[in-house]
């Protein structure tokens, strides 16, 4: 098979299903999409956000809980968290001075219960 960079050559496949093959082509997200799905996916790839996304999992935090509980520093914790708002995974509410975090959505809550069945199968 000849490949050019990332293109191969179509003509150089055997055996395809040309029904199948289009079929799964015309469901295919843009490009762009998949490539935000993979940057998703990378900030998971981190087993700090991962332990404060699961502390999250139980209880609305403020950064000195998170913290503790992960026996960080409150800056650690603070740049992760900033990491875990910019991706939409992490939101926060204010009170006084202090501010509170938890999971963003129950999406979020289903990424990481669906992971953890998978690992535990």
């Amino acid at each position: 098979m000849t490949e050019r960079g990332n293109v191969v050559d179509k003509n150089e496949f055997l055996a395809v299903r040309e029904d199948i093959v289009q079929k799964v082509l015309a469901e295919q997200p843009d490009d762009e999409v998949l490539y935000d799905l993979a940057e998703l996916f990378k900030v998971f790839g981190d087993s700090t956000r991962i332990r404060i996304l699961y502390a999250l999992f139980e209880a609305e935090l403020c950064v000195g809980d998170i913290a503790q509980i992960l026996n960080l520093s409150q800056s650690s914790v603070s740049h992760q968290l900033r990491i875990l708002k910019t991706s939409k995974l992490v939101k926060f509410r204010r009170e006084g001075k202090i501010m509170f975090y938890s999971l963003d959505d129950d999406h979020v809550r289903t990424m990481i219960s669906m992971g953890m069945e998978h690992i535990e199968e």
